[in-house]
This record gives C-alpha cells, sequence and structure tokens, in this order.
C-alpha cells in the first residue's frame, strides 16, 4: 500500500485558458494515493484519464472517474482529486465567456453546467485530449501550425464535452454535521452495517431524524443514496478487473440482487454498465 503524497496547487497552474487559447491541457502521471490538495480556478476543468480511477471531492459530493468517463468542475468550485490508482490524468482547461459556465452551449442550458458531474468519455474525446499540446505558458511560444491545429482540436474537445451524456455516479453530502459524519462513514466501509438504525447509533439522532435529513437534504432515501455509494465502491473494484462475482460479495450483495440493483439504479446489467472500463 502506498504512503498517501499531497500535491499542493496554490498558485494558477502555467495553462490559463484564454479567449484565443480555450482550451489548455496538463498532463501528468500520478502514483496511487497522490491527493492533490483543494484548490479553485476561475476556469472550468475537465479531468480525464488514460488509466485509473481517480476521485474527485467537492464541498456537496464525491465522485468516483474511471477511464471510460470524465468529470466536469465548474468555474469558481473547491475540489481535491485523490489518485485511487496509479493514473495517467489529463487536465483540461476551459475558457469561460462571462456569464456561462458550460462549453460554449446556449444559455438555457447553462444551468446543468453549473454543478460537478461525470460523463461519458467518448473515444474521441480521450484521443483529442492525447492530441492537444501540454506545454504550459512559461515554455516556448508555438507557432503559427501549432496554434491552427490546436484550435480546431479545441474545438471539436468543446463539441465532444457537449455531446457527452452524463452518468449518475457522483455521491452528494449533507451540510448536516450529524448526517454528513454518517455518509462519509458509509463511503469509508458501505457493509459496515446493515440498517439504518445502525448507522444512525453514534450519531446522536434518531433513526427517524436521520431518515427526515437525508429526504430534506439530500432529496433521497437513504437505501438510495447508498446504492450511489455502493455502484461507486463497485466502480472502482471493476476498474481493476475483479470478477463481478466477487464484486457483489465484497458488497454483501448476492450476484442476483447485485444485478437488480445496478439495473435499479442505472438501467443497465453490470456487465454493460462496468464492461466499457
Amino acid at each position: 500500500m502506498h504512503e498517501m503524497s499531497y500535491v499542493q496547487a496554490l498558485a494558477p497552474p502555467p495553462f490559463v485558458p484564454t479567449r484565443e487559447r480555450p482550451v489548455r491541457v496538463r498532463y501528468r502521471k500520478l502514483m496511487a494515493d497522490t491527493r492533490i490538495m483543494p484548490h479553485s480556478h476561475a476556469w472550468a476543468q475537465v479531468a480525464i484519464s488514460a488509466y485509473g480511477v481517480l476521485r474527485l471531492d467537492v464541498p456537496t459530493g464525491t465522485y468516483i472517474v474511471p477511464p471510460s468517463r470524465a468529470v466536469w468542475v465548474p468555474p469558481g468550485v473547491v475540489h481535491a482529486v485523490t489518485m485511487v490508482e496509479d493514473a495517467d490524468l489529463r487536465t483540461l482547461y476551459l475558457y469561460q465567456p462571462p456569464g456561462r459556465c458550460g462549453p460554449d452551449v446556449a444559455s438555457d442550458a447553462q444551468e446543468v453546467w453549473r454543478q460537478c458531474r461525470v460523463l461519458e468519455a467518448s473515444d474521441l474525446l480521450r484521443a483529442l485530449a492525447r492530441e492537444m499540446p501540454t506545454e504550459p505558458d512559461d515554455g516556448p511560444a508555438p507557432g503559427a501550425d501549432a496554434l491552427r491545429r490546436e484550435k480546431h482540436l479545441s474545438a471539436l474537445i468543446l463539441d465532444e464535452l457537449r455531446r457527452a451524456n452524463p452518468v449518475k455516479l457522483g455521491v452528494d453530502l449533507p451540510q448536516d454535521k450529524r448526517l454528513r459524519m454518517l455518509c462519509e462513514a458509509v463511503i469509508a466501509d458501505p457493509t459496515r452495517h446493515e440498517t439504518l438504525a445502525d448507522w444512525a447509533h453514534n450519531t446522536g439522532a434518531s433513526p427517524r431524524t436521520v431518515a427526515r435529513l437525508f429526504r430534506t437534504e439530500l432529496g433521497s432515501t437513504f437505501t438510495q443514496w447508498r446504492q450511489q455509494v455502493v455502484l461507486a465502491k463497485a466502480l472502482s473494484m471493476a476498474a481493476s478487473r475483479m470478477p463481478m462475482g466477487q464484486i457483489a460479495a465484497e458488497l454483501g450483495y448476492s450476484p442476483s440482487a447485485f444485478s437488480a440493483m445496478v439495473r435499479k439504479s442505472v438501467g443497465q446489467s453490470p456487465a454493460r454498465f462496468f464492461g466499457s472500463l
């Protein structure tokens, strides 16, 4: 097991997107358990990896991101990134015109881009990200031909992001301290207890109060919310090529019950949902 290593992110990275260069790409290979400390940018960003699983933490939730997915972070959102596995990480920084939040989409479609979201990462999007230059602002200035190619690649990247389907892989977190303590315990070990009463035991609140807090703060039942945690955990296991039967068993499910839960949550069989990793 690797010791946790930290990457500071206090100063703006030297890859600032502008109107003339609307997409900038930073490339790093990072070891498992590396954590990029909480920070924010004045621009939006998309994190995508060729291999390895990422975990993105924001004040309102946590997101598990395998190579077949990308994660969108709007401007100004404080976020931290942890490498669940060794990762080949490309971070796309996107210029945002005033009043816009999404990748150059219509004004009436902007609202959905004001929150973090996990997106399907097409083969084309991943290929475009690999082809983008990764020299920082303080490196050699690109020539006219290089800038022209970068402009074409950037336009295609923005188009792919507009077309990317969102995937419900985020785990929302509450503001209430009692409920947040419970939620973080579930994320750490979702199989520790079976019932809400057992989970609520150390919160100082009754199971009825905890159930009400789930509805008012997270808009779901405890069972629905915990299923998202289980899906995120299963996703990380599947990315490591763990057999589906073993994943189900380690998460406290029979194969048939696990299959039913995945189908109910994402509308696909486990083989289809996890098979694209």
